[in-house]
């Protein structure tokens, strides 16, 4: 797991917002950029940084691309993020 490109793309407000718009299904890289003023390439840049931390999937249909969530990776830092507390609360007893 990339924990480092992880963190890095979820502590970006504006990815976070992309993969909250996500969570209500896939869409295009142009229906995401008209929820957002941003320069194309800046909306770019979000979407790259989304893909190496292997957040969002990405589909070409025709000529379009299509993002979805990756929610394989939101489980796996979850269950990394609880495994972290449990070991403090462990501690603590």
């Amino acid at each position: 797991m990339k924990q480092q490109a992880i963190f890095r793309a979820l502590a970006d407000p504006s990815r976070r917002r992309i993969l909250k718009l996500l969570q209500k299904g896939s869409m295009t890289a142009g229906e995401l950029a008209h929820t957002f003023d941003f320069t194309q390439a800046s909306l770019s840049h979000h979407f790259a940084v989304l893909k190496v931390a292997d957040l969002v999937c990405t589909e070409r249909r025709g000529q379009n691309i299509v993002y979805s969530l990756n929610s394989t990776v939101f489980e796996d830092m979850a269950r990394l993020v609880m495994d972290l507390f449990a070991v403090q609360e462990e501690r603590k007893k």
